[in-house]
């Protein structure tokens, strides 16, 4: 399936060591000619890392996408009824915002702009980034993992030595989950090696 003229929502929460890994797939959605919408947390636009500074990092979501990044509650929900997505991407989606999307918490523009996408019965897609997933958070994920519309990039432990509860997702396949979402359908296996050899 082709995305060339889907609108794709592409929500970035604080999972700042991800998104080099991001980046390059949104770059491969606006090639293949989707129209991205971007859409940041408080917390993206505000923090500055050792992974740089968020109103950089905004910056280049902006520059990459040509559309000015969505950074408010209120600007997040007109993606409902007055401007639909044909699908609304979390990627890097961390532990504390998957808890509260699990949990009906609607306290940021990302959220709200996938609560707006559910509304509409369009699909979400999350690209998890959290040390617990397999931890206090893993009630979350299957919480998710069972909602209608919901799907996820394929994902896996990063590093199941050092950090037994953290599972990352393989964002390459980014592309191809959203594909399948569209049409209804979890890309298969959606547990996988966190890298391929």
């Amino acid at each position: 399936m082709s995305l060339k003229g889907k609108r794709i929502g592409l929500g970035l929460t604080g999972s700042h060591c991800t998104y080099d890994a991001v980046f390059p797939e949104i770059e491969k959605l606006v090639q293949a000619g989707a129209e991205i919408i971007p859409v940041v947390t408080f917390t993206v636009k505000s923090s500055e890392t050792r992974f740089g500074k968020g109103e950089d990092w905004v910056y280049r979501i902006e520059e990459l996408t040509g559309n000015k990044a969505i950074d408010s509650i209120v600007k997040a929900e007109p993606l409902g009824p007055k401007i639909p997505l044909d699908c609304m991407v979390i990627a890097p989606i961390t532990g504390s915002s998957m808890s509260k999307f699990a949990n009906a918490m609607t306290d940021s523009p990302v959220l709200m702009a996938a609560k707006a996408t559910l509304r509409n019965g369009k699909p979400v897609v999350l690209g998890i980034s959290t040390n617990d997933a397999l931890g206090l958070n893993g009630v979350n994920l299957m919480r998710l993992m069972s909602t209608k519309n919901i799907y996820f990039i394929p994902f896996g432990q990063d590093d199941p030595v050092k950090k037994p509860n953290s599972m990352v997702a393989r964002m390459p396949m980014m592309y191809e989950t959203i594909e399948s979402a569209i049409i209804g359908k979890q890309i298969q296996p959606v547990l996988v090696e966190r890298y391929r050899d």
